[in-house]
């Protein structure tokens, strides 16, 4: 059985496997999934259809939106923002190469807007935005806009300065 901490709202449809542990005010949405051995904080949304998978660690405050895709091994702090359609891989050459799987890491107060999507072993920095429709091939500092594809960093606009309110 998974452990689930109070206040859970899990919608129909949706699985979460055995092994993971969730915190307190955890909600999803419709058919999410919630894979082996991932950890997630307090405060966090998985909406519909989204996926988290195995082996993945998901701070507190996170609003993962419908539809987003979390590689296994993503970490994600806290306050953190997946837009919807958001795409996170692990793997460089998938059915080409062996390779050990690296998911990126989202720090805290991050954002990534809707049908972004983020390499392997990519690590998006705090307070760091990535704009809708981007594809993030490389590292992105701290309090920096991320923007096109590939993405060229820019940097952030006044208005997008600070961390992230997730409610």
């Amino acid at each position: 059985m998974p452990t689930i901490g109070r206040g859970a709202t899990i919608r129909r449809g949706t699985v979460v496997y055995g092994d993971v542990t969730v915190g307190e005010g955890f909600t999803t949405g419709h058919d999410a999934l919630v894979r082996e051995d991932t950890v997630i904080g307090d405060g966090v949304l998985v909406g519909t259809r989204a996926v988290i998978d195995g082996g993945s660690t998901v701070g507190d405050e996170v609003s993962i939106q419908t539809g987003a895709y979390l590689p296994t091994n993503t970490t994600v702090g806290d306050r953190v923002f997946v837009g919807p359609g958001a795409v996170l891989t692990n793997d460089d050459y998938p059915l080409r190469q062996e390779v050990d799987l690296e998911g990126p890491t989202l720090e805290d107060d991050a954002t990534v807007g809707a049908n972004a999507t983020v390499l392997p072993g990519v690590t998006v920095g705090e307070r760091a935005f990535v704009a809708a429709g981007a594809v993030v091939t490389e590292d992105v500092p701290a309090d920096t806009l991320a923007v096109g594809a590939p993405a060229e960093h820019q940097p952030l606009p006044e208005r997008l300065q600070g961390g992230n309110t997730v409610r």
